[in-house]
């Protein structure tokens, strides 16, 4: 496929028919924290949601809006500082409230809006300084680093990625941007993501697109083990590229699924790692399972493993945390076919220990991005996962979160 990333960097305003904005209002400390992106003729959008059963009155607006328009989507308000989350009737009300208020300032239906909060869970959100906020937005095709500023919490910078295409003899963008930092853990939660495409795409081949790059990318990392009860992944579609819409098993609708998995893995390494406190970000690599689903699962557990992180941290190749991690998933595995490497050395081979530099493995352990792979020898499947090591700083930042 001709995928190609042209003038940087690409934002969520790159591919035609989009404008956002970020403010400050007062919601939180002194960063920005209300966000608009819009797209003013209509979007096709799709979306994913946390699955964590406690979920936030902006979730429940938001799901609401996307059924009821058929997945038409002009605007998307997201707020950081407050989560608005298990706040009640009044959390419902305050939700529904700043929708219809952007609804009224950009002259649009109140289901063409949709919205996202993230921040501190149980507080009740200041309507009356969102509402204000609200009328001071002004997005710009421009203002995409501010976007992606104000939707931060404890992230230590932006994150956002972007491809470009050609389709039909037109330059198609896929661009997104993404905030998370802690409580990150598959399935899908304590992030939010939203990618734009100036692509021609129905909403239900939108959401079949999206629904399986998430499952590849987001629902492949984990930071803490925790869930959260905001989080989702949205893609809107303008269409303002011109080319003709995309059909099933079409070479160019391959090629724009691809290029949005490629978005969506490149920002969940982001999140990755940018997990709270972390100096280091894990790819475990596992191959060998009789199916993908398998291979998923055993690389969650082992990226997810406080073990094998506070191990990873400390630079040390205790590869018993990992194939420990590998033994406890909940279905069966032959144990005695395990292959285990940590960097560039082989440690185990058939789940018996090897030789190796343990002053090397030191070396690659101390290294930005550390590698795991690990082969159980007992079928054709692979997968993958990405996680963040453990450290001191991540029980300071999480003991006094909301002080």
């Amino acid at each position: 496929m001709l995928n190609i990333q042209l003038a940087s960097p690409l934002t969520v305003t790159t591919p035609k028919g989009f404008k956002a904005t970020g403010i400050h209002v007062g919601l939180r400390r002194k960063r920005k924290d209300l966000a608009l992106l819009i797209c003013e003729a209509g979007a096709d959008a799709a979306a994913v949601y946390t699955t964590n059963q406690v979920q936030a009155a902006p979730i429940t607006v938001t799901k609401q809006a996307m059924a009821t328009s058929g997945g038409k989507v002009h605007a998307v308000l997201v707020n950081s500082g407050n989560a608005n989350a298990c706040t009640g009737q009044l959390g419902l009300e305050h939700a529904y409230a700043s929708q219809q208020a952007v609804a009224d300032q950009f002259q649009l239906a109140q289901e063409h809006v949709v919205i996202a909060s993230t921040g501190i869970i149980g507080q009740p959100l200041e309507i009356d300084t969102l509402l204000q906020g609200i009328e001071q937005l002004q997005p710009d095709e421009g203002e995409a680093d501010d976007f992606a500023l104000a939707i931060l919490t404890t992230d230590t910078g932006t994150k956002t990625a972007g491809r470009q295409i050609w389709l039909g003899g037109e330059l198609v963008s896929v661009c997104g941007v993404a905030k998370g930092s802690g409580m990150i853990h598959p399935n899908m939660a304590t992030m939010l993501g939203f990618l734009t495409t100036d692509a021609s795409i129905a909403s239900p081949l939108l959401q079949d697109i999206l629904k399986s790059a998430v499952n590849r990318t987001f629902n492949c990392i984990t930071v803490d083990g925790d869930s959260s009860t905001n989080d989702m992944v949205m893609i809107l579609a303008s269409g303002a590229a011109q080319t003709q819409p995309l059909q099933p098993g079409t070479d160019e609708m391959g090629q724009f699924q691809q290029a949005v998995e490629e978005v969506c893995q490149d920002l969940a390494k982001q999140i990755a790692r940018d997990g709270e406190g972390a100096t280091k970000l894990i790819e475990v690599n596992v191959h060998g399972t009789a199916n993908e689903w398998t291979a998923r699962k055993i690389a969650k557990q082992i990226v997810g493993s406080s073990l094998v992180k506070t191990a990873i941290f400390g630079e040390d190749a205790n590869w018993g945390r990992i194939i420990a991690a590998v033994g406890s998933i909940d279905e069966p595995i032959d144990v005695g076919q395990i292959d285990i490497r940590i960097g560039s050395q082989w440690v185990l081979r058939h789940s018996m220990p090897i030789l190796f530099d343990e002053s090397l493995a030191s070396r690659e352990l101390a290294q930005e991005v550390v590698e795991i792979e690990v082969n159980l020898n007992q079928g054709p499947a692979s997968s993958h996962a990405f996680g963040c090591d453990l450290t001191y700083d991540y029980i300071k930042i999480n003991a006094s979160y909301r002080t």
